[in-house]
């Protein structure tokens, strides 16, 4: 274990690393409680040796369908598969050829340039960084006898139809390769939907349908068609998903509670099949956890309630299916601390005007701390417009203005104190550029000065920066950066281009660009600026609702006009203000403008061309238009009741430009939704709303709003729906009755109340329902009001959390808008029995050398009769492992029990539970430890004082000094001995090798070793077991490890040869013999193998 972590450090150089193989887990303590990690799975990488076989070449007629099987060795992880030729090359595949996912060779048809004896197929083994390969097969092709043409058949898969499970996440791979000639081709359509576009891919020439990150919508048939001119086949797939367990909502999440809070702990997985959950307390199951009347598990949930200090615990949960399984820990802190307010003190937050302004109030305690505002003066708590109080504690002003600096204190507190805080908040000017740069046209040579004029707050300090094309400027004593201007002296070609000032502050920055052209100094400069403004403007062919204006353009200043912009001023009602009206080209000078009623009308036009909007022109002479009767009709009429009597109608009103005319009103038109009932009207001025009294409770009533002038009414309005105010419902819900589908769950049924008894919007309903008492003689008289609010109209739903063993009265209620209407008839029901509770003490008293005895009190929660316990025992030796269980059946009646013949001197743990018809319910646990046998020790003691210290007798100490010098001697004799036998011949190297099969890659000429053919498991030439990183073993693994990762740069990442091989001749020839199973010689292989893997 490495010091102050919890890694685990495993050193395997020493022993083999089967050693090590195993299931691992963490578990971490201290007095708060005990985490645990999830399962940690230690296996090692195994590359075993290809089976010796004997291949027989296959001999084929032109034409026909072909497998090669590879059938690599089972490794761990499995390997990955590829063919080659004996000069390394990979074999080429196509439509017609292709390699499939298990790595055998498929041929859909075979040609005669196929006929070659080199068809090799290799296993690379990532993990041991090895390469091992099959005997070369043979393959020759016979002249086509005939024409053979035929229609697809599949050679995978087998049969009309097969099946295939993916897992959640992962990735889903069905394959279909075909047979037949002319060449098939593949295509794939999913039977029962559309395929997910954006995860799907065809691989290996539409052979092979990939999907990425499965879900649940993936499952369905899949079929693959496959098809030549001599027709087609289909094969139809059938996909399901299966799901090792997800969170639904997160992991549990800690909780921090004071004493007598409750909450609930939440662990909320899904998956396929459906998981179960089970719970843990500090790493043991929580049945076997000391009971905790706070705590009530239901599935995936433990309801905490009313919890006191020392129930301080972590919870784990797992969540697991056959496919994997979920594991979490959450920490339950009970916790009594005063607020603290972690947000540093007197804190200066400064804010640019009109922007968000964020205070932070981070807090901690327990109770949670409520946090409350106040400002400067303290008078009242800022929970109003234009405050915002978040729920972490957080002051949120939307838009902060200079009134809103000043002294800010919150205000931390629960029932064990109070913290205040200060804050400071200061609301700073924006930066703004007053006076941009202008665009700039100037002959080489000259000089050229852009302005940029800010106003910024005078407590900031500003920074002006220039850019040229967005870049830095360059260095070049040419350019001079005043405090708001940049001057370009002696202007060169290189000099044009976009200029752009930059000034910034701490808080905030304003930008501005213009554009410098440099022309030649022999042409006039030509300047370019925005336009002059248009003139003589004159009004012609003035109609009733329209009239004609054109204008003169100005001068463009070297710059096309792009558009003019048309404004107006209406001086009956907004003088002073300009509204943009419309938009021409820059091409026209005249516009048809469409008029209003009763508007004071006055234009003006602007012209816009590359550099800027001109000024505006003169105003043109005021054309008066004659007020009419409205266009159209308020919107947003809407019709509801605030009183059982009454029915409020209530419009969008139309703006003064709508009204047409003087003297605007409102006709309010309504009526009951009945058959030749006759509309009611009122006029309204002024007002957006009106309240029509004395009407029938929750009537529909048809709404009409009608604007009106001086000058007539406007058009037919549109008819709107509403209801007068409601009422509390009259009736009670009836035929009410409940069905217990279990001891904690019952059914309520009822029939609806009629809606004309609802005297409103119905919104649902309400059940009543309060526990009475235990049915148990023991257990007192409770009444536990509760209720359950249904949105909706419904007619049955569920009571959950019931107690077994209790009567329970219940009624249902109507409700609506308004409120409750009134109860139906209380009925009763009594809950069947369920499991007891735990015993609610459990005493160990008398405790002797072999016996002691155990108290108990009943449950407090019987929920039912109780029918006998359950008593369960085991030693635990000191490293807290537990010993074989002892079990007893105690009759009902009996609250103690004496346990006879235990070991002396020994800790027992003992669980007791309670037990009814339906089973038994959760143990109470205990430990205890018989006495020590004194009499026993005692004469321990005796005789260990009689012993004699054999260590410190003259006659030992002499017999282990004579045994080290005749030691010391033979140790001189075999060094002298070694001494004298000199080097080792190389005939004794050679034999001196533990194993035969291992020839190692000479290092000096990168060449191969000798190869012997002595046995079965023969090793590729020139293969090693790497030395960095990975285990060695035994025997000789078959290998080309030289050339893969991690080794001497023989291979590449992607397993492709790099480098130069050399060997004897007489080498290969010996090597090359008929039994031989090994690689042909990569001789002069540079740079092959490059597209493999």
């Amino acid at each position: 274990m490495e010091p102050h972590t919890g890694t685990l450090v495993v050193d395997i150089s020493r022993a083999k690393a089967e050693h090590y193989e195993c299931v691992y887990q963490c578990t971490a303590r201290n007095k708060h409680g005990t985490a645990v990690s999830n399962n940690i799975v230690v296996q090692q990488s195994r590359s075993p040796l290809w089976s010796k076989e004997t291949i027989k070449p296959f001999v084929i007629q032109e034409g026909v369908s072909l497998v090669l099987p590879c059938r690599p060795p089972a490794g761990l992880p499995p390997p990955i598969i590829f063919w080659m030729d004996d000069n390394f090359q990979r074999l080429p595949q196509s439509r017609r050829v292709s390699q499939s996912l298990n790595g055998d060779l498929y041929f859909s048809s075979v040609l005669r340039e196929d006929s070659r004896n080199d068809y090799i197929c290799y296993a690379r083994f990532l993990y041991t960084q090895t390469i091992q390969q099959k005997q070369p097969i043979t393959v020759t092709v016979l002249n086509r006898k005939s024409d053979y043409e035929r229609k697809p058949t599949f050679l995978i898969p087998s049969g009309p139809s097969s099946s295939k499970m993916v897992l959640r996440g992962q990735v889903l791979e069905m394959e279909c390769i075909a047979e037949g000639l002319p060449t098939p081709d593949i295509s794939w359509t999913k039977v029962s939907g559309d395929l997910p576009a954006k995860r799907t891919s065809f691989l290996h020439y539409q052979k092979t349908l990939q999907i990425v990150d499965a879900s649940e919508s993936d499952a369905g048939d899949y079929r693959c068609t496959s098809r030549n001119p001599l027709g087609s086949v289909h094969h139809t797939i059938h996909v399901t998903v299966k799901a090792a367990p997800y969170w639904i909502s997160g992991a549990p999440r800690n909780l921090v509670l004071a004493p007598g809070e409750s909450s609930v702990l939440t662990c909320r997985a899904s998956g396929t099949p459906k998981p179960s959950v089970s719970w843990s307390m500090n790493g043991v199951p929580i049945e076997n956890s000391p009971k905790d009347l706070s705590r009530k598990v239901e599935d995936d949930t433990i309801i905490f309630t009313d919890v006191q200090t020392g129930s301080s615990a972590v919870y784990q949960c797992n969540v697991s299916n056959d496919f994997g399984y979920l594991l979490s820990n959450a920490f339950v802190n009970v916790l009594s601390e005063p607020p603290r307010v972690l947000t540093q003190a007197n804190k200066v937050y400064q804010i640019i005007k009109n922007h968000q302004a964020l205070m932070d109030c981070a807090s901690f305690g327990s109770p949670i701390p409520k946090i409350t505002w106040f400002k400067d003066s303290r008078s009242s708590t800022l929970d109003g417009d234009p405050y915002i109080l978040h729920d972490n504690g957080t002051l949120e002003i939307h838009v902060a203005q200079a009134h809103n600096s000043g002294k800010y204190t919150c205000v931390a507190r629960n029932i064990l104190g109070i913290y205040e805080n200060h804050i400071y908040l200061e609301v700073k000017e924006p930066t703004r550029i007053l006076k941009q740069p202008e665009y700039k046209v100037v002959q080489m040579g000259r000089s050229v000065v852009f302005e940029c004029k800010v106003k910024h707050d005078p407590s900031l300090i500003p920074t002006m920066t220039w850019l040229k094309d967005d870049g830095e400027l360059p260095d070049d004593e040419r350019l001079i950066v005043g405090s708001d201007s940049l001057t370009i002296i002696d202007v060169t070609e290189s000099d044009a281009g976009v200029y752009t000032c930059i000034m910034n502050t701490t808080l905030d920055h304003d930008s501005a660009s213009a554009e410098l052209t440099v022309v030649e100094a022999t042409t006039p400069a030509v300047v370019y600026d925005r336009p002059d403004p248009p003139t003589d403007l004159e009004l012609t062919d003035h109609k009733k609702r329209s009239v004609q204006l054109t204008w003169i353009p100005g001068d463009e200043h070297n710059s096309p006009i792009q558009k003019f912009l048309i404004q107006y001023e209406d001086s009956l009602h907004h003088r002073g203000h300009w509204h943009n009206l419309t938009e021409v080209p820059g091409t026209r000078t005249t516009a048809h403008l469409k008029l209003s009623p009763y508007i004071h009308y006055t234009f003006r036009v602007l012209a816009l061309n590359a550099v800027d909007f001109s000024r505006p022109s003169f105003p043109s002479r005021m054309v008066k238009t004659e007020p009419a009767a409205p266009d159209e009709n308020p919107t947003g009429v809407q019709g509801f009741g605030t009183e059982h009597d009454n029915l409020v109608i209530s419009w969008k009103p139309l703006s003064g430009l709508q009204s047409n005319g003087p003297g605007l009103h409102y006709k309010v038109m309504w009526r009951q939704k009945v058959v030749d009932s006759d509309w009611t009207a009122v006029t309204v001025a002024n007002n957006s709303k009106f309240v029509v009294s004395g009407t029938p409770t929750f009537v529909p009533y048809e709404l009409k709003v009608q604007a009106v002038n001086n000058h007539g009414a406007g058009p037919e309005p549109a008819i709107a729906h509403g209801y007068s105010g409601e009422d509390l419902p009259v009736a009670a819900p009836e035929n009410v009755q409940a069905v217990l589908l279990n001891s904690t769950l019952a059914e309520v049924h009822w029939d609806p109340v009629p809606s004309k008894l609802i005297r409103g919007h119905l919104k649902g309903y309400k059940v009543y329902y309060w526990r009475e008492h235990s049915l148990h003689k023991h257990n007192p008289h409770l009444m536990e009001n509760q209720i359950l609010t249904f949105s909706g109209n419904h007619t049955h739903r569920m009571l959950p959390g019931l107690h077994p063993f209790s009567r329970y009265s219940f009624n249902v209620r109507v409700y609506n808008g308004k409120g409750e209407g009134p109860p139906s008839p209380t009925l009763r029901f009594d809950t069947p029995e369920g499991v007891p509770g735990a015993p609610t003490s459990l005493v160990v008293t008398n405790p002797n050398l072999d016996s002691l005895t155990l108290e108990w009190s009943p449950p407090h929660d019987r929920n039912g009769r109780i029918t006998g316990y359950t008593l369960k025992y085991q030693p635990v030796n000191n490293s807290n492992e537990l010993g074989p269980v002892e079990e007893l059946a105690l009759p009902a009646n009996e609250t103690s029990v004496t346990l006879l013949n235990l070991k002396y001197s020994t800790r027992y743990k003992f669980y007791l539970n309670a037990k009814t018809v339906r089973g038994a319910g959760l143990a109470i646990s205990q430990e205890a430890v018989t006495i020590v046998d004194e009499g026993k020790s005692a004469n321990a003691d005796s005789v260990a004082s009689r012993q004699v210290d054999i260590a410190t007798q003259g006659w030992f100490i002499g017999l282990m000094c004579a045994i080290a010098l005749l030691i010391l001697i033979l140790l001189i004799i075999c060094f002298i001995q070694r001494n004298k036998g000199g080097k080792y011949p190389v005939k004794e190297k050679e034999d001196a090798h533990t194993d035969p099969e291992f020839q190692p890659m000479k290092d000096d000429d990168c060449t191969f070793g000798e190869y012997s053919d002595n046995e079965d498991h023969k090793p590729l030439k020139g293969s090693r077991t790497p030395s960095n990183g990975t285990v060695k073993r035994d025997d000789s693994d078959d290998s080309l490890v030289d050339y893969g990762e991690g080794g001497d740069g023989q291979f590449n990442e992607d397993g492709s040869f790099i480098g130069q091989y050399s060997g004897k001749s007489a080498i290969r020839e010996t090597a090359e013999g008929h039994e031989s199973s090994e690689a042909p010689s990569p001789i002069n292989a540079m740079n092959s193998l490059n597209s493999f893997v």
